[in-house]
């Protein structure tokens, strides 16, 4: 046994992943409510895995009516080691052309109105994001979108992600610019600061369709282009799938080496005796290790 269970969150046009065995499908509640798709484990080149329809099948929740925490909560309950999200994004730079791989190494978050923590008033939890992402996974993405034979795979970026549902107008996205970001997107956040709480390495590998609005030789990012974009990119998304698990079925899993699995060890501040018992009751999956619970499968 490899050790590995691969989470991936699908996005924009992977809705299924092919060629799986062992496929079974899961209609799942968690505390937080019932996340955007039932989860659907099986096997890969010998390595577990589980996915997620980020929007549902169909496309049917737009970015900011996600179940963010239920998601995140899903996965960690069905005993993912490792989180991989695919997603796509805009290109806020000339040389991250449509069809570009970003593996994300940085965030800006800019959205404002969704749940981004799985603690509150009566466990309260702060855990750093300085570094957002597992390096080990990340650096297991890049190897797997060249192996995919992805044409431009860049191994690290930041991601910019805004509220949406529309896309930016043309002052934002040359703001954005300025500012150093170099793609943009609507659903890596609240995503990678829930997984960090979930002590869940996360890796997120954001896959170009369009130039956003800046580019005053093109125009506008238009839904029909992207999607268009998007087919071939899932393809590819695919083939990074089945080259990352033929990764790990090659080598044991150990620890995230980013001390990610232990970040709740020093992050809770709520005293043992002035914690809420329904929050700390909600939190069985996601903080169990740390508050003395079991976690449930």
């Amino acid at each position: 046994m490899s050790g590995w269970t691969l989470g991936i969150i699908g996005g924009s046009g992977l809705y299924r992943l092919e060629g799986l065995e062992d496929v079974r499908t899961e209609r799942v509640f968690t505390p937080w409510g019932e996340p955007s798709a039932p989860l659907v484990k099986a096997r890969l080149n010998g390595v577990d895995l589980v996915f997620l329809s980020r929007h549902d099948a169909g496309h049917r929740i737009p970015p900011g009516d996600i179940n963010y925490r239920a998601n995140i909560d899903a996965m960690k309950r069905a005993g993912v080691t490792d989180l991989l999200s695919l997603s796509a994004c805009g290109s806020l730079r000339e040389e991250l052309a449509p069809g570009a791989f970003v593996v994300v190494d940085q965030y800006v978050d800019r959205t404002f109105a969704r749940e981004k923590s799985f603690f509150g008033p009566g466990c309260v939890a702060h855990v750093s994001m300085a570094r957002p992402v597992c390096s080990r996974l990340s650096a297991m993405a890049v190897a797997a979108a060249k192996a995919a034979g992805v044409e431009t795979v860049a191994p690290r970026g930041t991601y910019l992600a805004m509220e949406g549902p529309q896309f930016s107008t043309k002052a934002e996205s040359h703001l954005y610019r300025s500012w150093g970001m170099d793609v943009i997107g609507m659903t890596n956040m609240p995503e990678a600061k829930l997984a960090r709480e979930a002590e869940l390495p996360y890796a997120s590998v954001a896959m170009v369709t369009d130039y956003d609005c800046w580019k005053d030789d093109l125009a506008e990012v238009d839904i029909t282009d992207v999607l268009a974009v998007l087919k071939g990119n899932v393809a590819r998304a695919q083939d990074l799938v089945r080259a990352i698990t033929r990764a790990m079925a090659a080598h044991p899993r150990t620890p995230s080496p980013d001390g990610i699995e232990t970040v709740l060890d020093t992050a809770i501040l709520t005293a043992p005796d002035a914690r809420d018992p329904a929050l700390v009751a909600k939190l069985d999956a996601v903080a169990g290790r740390v508050l003395g619970q079991t976690t449930q499968k």
